[in-house]
């Protein structure tokens, strides 16, 4: 049996996926396949370097060492072929606090910010929270999956004077892994119209064959000029707990602009467990993650057969990479607040709302399939039941 397989229990451990929901929705057996964390136990080269860390017995102060700048470096460069240097890293509690000070030093209060629609509700929050003006840009669903509108974008840009573009890359919640092709024709509406990119590439591990993951630096060396990346070992290793991310800088000008915004709230001061579990992930955890994504790749095809077998008239976008499900439950014709309903009240299972995606997002719902292949098959299960 798989490790994977095993039904760890995470309730009363104040998890936000488990616990959380009780006071939500006032039931205590609601299964949860939501929030974007795996219910499998991380690497063991993470679990080691933490217990000898907190066996130690002190917990001063911590240096970024050069071991830890290595690991990321490597760890890039073989996953990803892309190149980085040490003063290319900066780092952060987190992807969403860095785009918060992204906005923060590279637009001014009122200035344009575009995000896709659907796309991961922070985003917005982000931009809405700092009192710069959202503009969402649909993206079309074409043979099954998303494409960008790229013709909207650019009037869109051009319209709403757009000083900064924020990517999901991949895609949360469709699951896209999007393509050179997409990123070079992004980054080149982006450059020629002056705006800022901020590539959220945090899932860029999590990718099923054939599909390979394009960092935006990658695809054109001018693109570093007017852009920067985010990421973190903790989505690919299910560390959310730990609290580090980084930021990938190369233009010194955007470095400058950046590290000044951290240093007004010390933002750059990092938890020693995230230095620590980062470095051994990375270092340590390359045999786990292809394990995980075999498995995760037989609970999305299972997935897709038990939906098209059992609940035809959901339409389903099949993740290029991610652990995510964005299902269509348009055929049903109820509305947000019954559809949600319905999951919680008929099928005792917790989904992510469509609607917090966006407009788009309507009377759809997000499932997380990283869990056991049991849990998952009982939440498909009750679902099915709710909906025949």
């Amino acid at each position: 049996m798989s490790s994977f397989d095993q039904r760890n229990e995470r309730r009363h451990t104040n998890s936000v996926k488990w616990d959380s929901i009780a006071t939500t929705y006032h039931k205590d057996d609601l299964l949860p396949l939501w929030v974007a964390d795996m219910d499998f136990t991380a690497p063991p080269s993470v679990k080691q370097a933490l217990l000898s860390y907190v066996e130690q017995g002190i917990y001063g102060y911590t240096l970024f060492g050069d071991d830890l700048y290595a690991a990321i470096i490597n760890w890039q460069k073989k996953r990803h072929n892309y190149d980085i240097k040490k003063e290319d890293i900066l780092f952060s509690p987190g992807v969403v606090p860095s785009i918060a000070v992204s906005i923060e030093a590279f637009t001014s209060k009122g200035d344009s910010v575009m995000i896709h629609d659907p796309v991961y509700p922070p985003f917005a929050q982000m931009v809405e929270e700092n009192k710069r003006k959202l503009v969402r840009s649909p993206l079309k669903v074409v043979n099954g999956h998303f494409e960008m509108d790229f013709i909207t974008m650019e009037a869109q840009m051009i319209k709403e004077d757009v000083k900064l573009f924020i990517l999901c890359n991949p895609h949360n919640p469709g699951g896209r892994v999007w393509s050179k092709t997409e990123l070079k024709q992004l980054g080149d509406l982006c450059k020629k119209h002056h705006c800022l990119v901020v590539s959220d590439e945090i899932h860029q591990d999590l990718i099923f064959a054939p599909y390979q993951h394009e960092t935006f630096h990658n695809i054109d060396p001018s693109f570093a000029d007017f852009s920067i990346v985010l990421t973190a070992a903790t989505k690919t290793f299910n560390l959310a707990g730990i609290k580090n991310s980084m930021i990938f800088v190369k233009n010194p000008e955007l470095k400058a602009a950046f590290t000044a915004v951290q240093a007004k709230s010390e933002q750059d001061t990092i938890n020693t467990f995230g230095l620590i579990g980062t470095k051994a992930a990375y270092e340590g955890g390359e045999t786990w993650l292809t394990e995980l994504l075999d498995y995760l790749q037989k609970n999305s095809a299972f997935t897709i057969e038990f939906l098209q077998k059992n609940l035809p008239q959901v339409k389903i976008m099949p993740p290029e990479g991610t652990y995510l499900f964005w299902l269509d439950f348009s055929a049903y014709n109820l509305t947000d607040t019954a559809l949600n309903k319905k999951m919680i009240d008929e099928a005792g299972v917790v989904l992510n709302g469509g609607f917090t995606f966006g407009p788009n997002g309507k009377q759809h719902m997000r499932l997380n399939i990283a869990c056991p292949k049991s849990t998952l098959q009982q939440g498909l299960e009750q679902i099915a039941r709710a909906f025949k």
